[in-house]
C-alpha cells in the first residue's frame, strides 16, 4: 500500500468524483482510477461504488476512510517533525466551531494566527455544538470550539473563556417599562429559540431552569438557526430570547435591543476547546491549541 493510493482514495471520497479528485492532487483521471483499483485489489474489497450518477464509499470504504485520514495525518506530522517544523508550521487546519465561537471569537483570533503562521491555511466550518463533537470524532476536523460540553468520551473539553447569557428584548417603550422579570412574566413573553443541538439552546434552557422557568412552558413563537437572525428578529419586535452576551454586545451598545433582568438566574457559561483525547494532533492543530491556551490563560489538562 502506497501513500499515493491512500491520498487518491481520500480525495475521491471528499470530491465525490474521480475527475475532481484528479484535479485536486494534480494527477490524471486514469492514474486515480489505477490507484483505487490497486488499493481494492490489495485489500480484497470494493472501496468505492461507481454509478452513472454518483461515486460514494462502500461499507468497507467508510471504515477504511477513517484509517486513511489518520495515515495521511501521521505521514504529514512525521515529515514536518523531521524537517524541524517548529520553526515553520505549515499545512491546512480544519476547525469545527459552533455559532458564537465561529462568529464572535475566531474572527478576532485569526488575524494574529495568520500573521504568526502564514503557511497555515485555517478552514473554519460552523455547526451546532453536537455536530462539532461528531466532526472531531469522525476525523472531519482536528479541533473545535463549542459553547457546551456534551458527554462524549472520545473528546477532551478545555474551558477557555467565560461568558454570560442575557435575556434580550426589543427596545420599545413596552419592554423598557418592565422591571425585574419573574418566572410568570417570562412565560407570558413571545420567545425566540435556537434549534435543537445548539449549545446556546442547551445553555439557555439551563439558565431558564435556574430562574424557575420551565422551557416547555414558554410562549415560543419562532425557532431560528443562527444567533444573528435571532438578534435581528428581536430588534424587529418578534419577541425576546436568551443569547450569549458576546453575541449581544453590539446590539446592546447601539440600543437596537435591551437587556431584561431575570431574577434568580445564573447566567454564567463557558466556551470549550475540543480535541480528540487519543488522536495525535498535527503541528498546525498543536499551535492552534497552544495559542488558544496562551491567549486565554488556560493551563493544559
Amino acid at each position: 500500500m502506497h501513500f499515493k493510493q491512500v491520498e487518491a482514495f481520500v480525495n475521491v471520497i471528499r470530491c465525490k468524483s474521480f475527475s475532481k479528485a484528479a484535479e485536486a492532487i494534480y494527477l490524471s483521471q486514469p492514474t486515480i482510477s489505477a490507484h483505487i483499483s490497486s488499493l481494492e485489489n490489495e485489500l480484497g474489497v470494493c472501496l468505492i461504488v461507481r454509478s452513472t450518477k454518483e461515486v460514494y464509499p462502500s461499507a468497507a470504504g467508510r471504515i477504511f476512510y477513517q484509517y486513511a485520514l489518520e495515515m495521511l495525518r501521521l505521514r504529514d506530522r512525521a515529515i514536518l517533525e523531521v524537517q524541524s517544523y517548529a520553526t515553520e508550521v505549515r499545512g491546512e487546519l480544519d476547525i469545527a466551531a459552533s455559532t458564537v465561537p465561529s462568529q464572535y471569537i475566531l474572527p478576532d483570533l485569526l488575524p494574529d494566527l495568520v500573521d504568526k503562521y502564514p503557511k497555515v491555511f485555517f478552514s473554519v466550518r460552523q455547526y451546532d455544538s453536537a455536530e462539532v463533537v461528531g466532526r472531531i470524532v469522525d476525523m472531519d476536523a482536528e479541533v473545535g470550539l463549542t459553547g457546551t460540553a456534551p458527554d462524549k468520551g472520545a473528546c477532551a473539553f478545555e474551558p477557555f473563556l467565560a461568558d454570560q447569557l442575557v435575556l434580550i428584548a426589543p427596545n420599545t417603550p413596552a419592554y423598557r417599562s418592565l422591571g425585574e422579570m419573574t418566572p410568570s412574566a417570562v412565560r407570558a413573553l413571545p420567545f425566540i429559540v435556537r434549534e435543537n443541538g445548539s449549545g446556546t439552546r442547551r445553555e439557555s434552557e439551563e439558565y431558564l431552569l435556574g430562574a424557575g422557568v420551565d422551557p416547555k412552558s414558554l410562549h415560543t413563537v419562532a425557532q431560528l438557526q443562527s444567533t444573528e437572525s435571532i438578534k435581528q428578529a428581536v430588534k424587529s419586535g418578534l419577541g425576546v430570547s436568551v443569547i450569549s452576551r458576546l453575541a449581544a454586545e453590539d446590539f446592546l451598545s447601539s440600543g437596537d435591543v435591551l437587556q431584561l433582568k431575570l431574577e434568580s438566574a445564573h447566567p454564567q457559561r463557558s466556551f470549550y476547546l475540543v480535541y480528540h483525547k487519543k488522536r495525535p494532533l498535527s503541528p498546525a492543530a498543536e499551535v492552534f491549541v497552544r495559542e488558544i491556551r496562551a491567549r486565554f490563560g488556560v493551563q493544559p489538562e
